[in-house]
């Protein structure tokens, strides 16, 4: 992953922390989704910081690996292959987020 997007990202999480409720009777329904999304927001930066730091160790291990500080080519191969599927998953949430932004904006009042 870029790191710079990686960090836009980041500084994007200190929007979602500001909330702001009308004085309606709907407070507590305007609170309710701001908590629900923020939850959200919240677990998928979490699952962009683990894929981060799983691919920094993957990349630690082969550094490693090629210097000839490690001869585990099974810990390189574990280490690569979490990376992986930590990526993958990280992927298709975003895939599956975009999708659902996209069916939300499609819809018509």
């Amino acid at each position: 992953m870029n790191v710079s997007s990686l960090q836009s990202v980041l500084d994007l999480s200190a929007y979602g922390t500001n909330t702001s409720v009308s004085s309606t009777g709907n407070d507590s329904k305007a609170t309710d989704r701001t908590s629900a999304f923020e939850s959200i927001f919240n677990a998928a930066m979490d699952q962009i910081n683990e894929t981060n730091d799983l691919s920094n160790q993957a990349e630690e291990e082969e550094i490693n690996f090629a210097l000839g500080l490690s001869d585990s080519t099974h810990d390189l191969q574990i280490a690569q292959q979490k990376a992986n599927i930590s990526l993958s998953y990280t992927v298709a949430l975003r895939k599956t987020v975009l999708e659902a932004y996209k069916e939300i904006m499609n819809l018509q009042f």
